[in-house]
């Protein structure tokens, strides 16, 4: 359910829905779902160990398809490669996987990496929400 759908339901702003969810909750969305945001103790040691580095943590879900390059730059045109195709064995399928990647030019995942500075600068300031294309 999105912040605006619960903001109707309930008949409140959404910024305060927004508020309870990811301030009170703590709740991230991730893979189109809320879920808690829970850290575990080798989480915790490594926060602590970025932090002693000076590096700024920027609140995200931690597997936000949003932000990673093989959901959002790389499994679509795999899956547009492969639509319609039929294979006899797993070998065949690998095959073919190989033989796809061997023909990428090496831009396609300079391009890829590349825009992962524009999704996380949008993701940031949607507050974790979902990135558009």
């Amino acid at each position: 359910m999105k912040i605006r759908e619960i903001a109707l339901k309930l008949e409140i702003l959404k910024s305060s829905v927004h508020e309870i969810v990811h301030d009170t909750l703590e709740y991230r969305k991730v893979s189109a779902r809320w879920v808690p945001k829970m850290l575990t103790e080798d989480h915790k040691l490594q926060r602590q160990w970025l932090q002693r580095y000076g590096w700024e943590i920027l609140p995200h879900p931690a597997h936000s398809p949003d932000l990673a390059p093989f959901d959002f730059y790389l499994f679509g045109p795999l899956k547009r490669h492969l639509g319609g195709m039929a294979f006899e064995t797993e070998d065949d399928l690998i095959s073919e996987l190989r033989n796809w990647f061997d023909n990428l030019d090496v831009d396609f995942f300079r391009v890829g990496i590349n825009s992962l500075l524009s999704r996380s600068q949008k993701c940031i300031h949607l507050h974790g929400d979902y990135v558009e294309n």
